[in-house]
């Protein structure tokens, strides 16, 4: 859990209808493997997740505070979708999804913080 009402989980686990309110996937690319049908993927606000450029940087061996640096960066300039996910989290739970193994330690839970913001 992080931030207000709002949830960091991995996609490719299965949904909890009475606890994850509003599933919201926050990766650019679809999650290999999975069908949308599977995924219950309510909302992909693709703006929200790392730039392709940022994604590659950082799997090329970008650090993790640099990467934090840039992500928020770009998240500075999404200020309408953070807006509208702040309203989905304050009028009930948020979960954001992503495929990455640890989302506590991923870009989700940077966006989480700016969505407590």
């Amino acid at each position: 859990m992080s931030g207000r009402g709002v949830r960091l989980r991995r996609v490719y686990d299965p949904p909890e209808p009475g606890a994850d309110g509003v599933r919201v996937l926050v990766d650019r690319l679809w999650p290999r493997g999975l069908s949308k049908e599977a995924a219950a993927v309510d909302q992909w606000p693709k703006a929200l997740a790392p730039s392709t450029e940022l994604r590659k940087w950082f799997h090329g061996g970008g650090s993790a505070e640099e990467f934090r640096r840039r992500y928020e960066a770009e998240l500075a300039g999404a200020g309408a979708e953070l807006d509208r996910l702040r309203g989905l989290a304050a009028s009930g739970p948020l979960t954001l999804l992503t495929a990455v193994r640890d989302p506590a330690s991923s870009h989700a839970a940077i966006l989480a913080e700016h969505l407590a913001e």
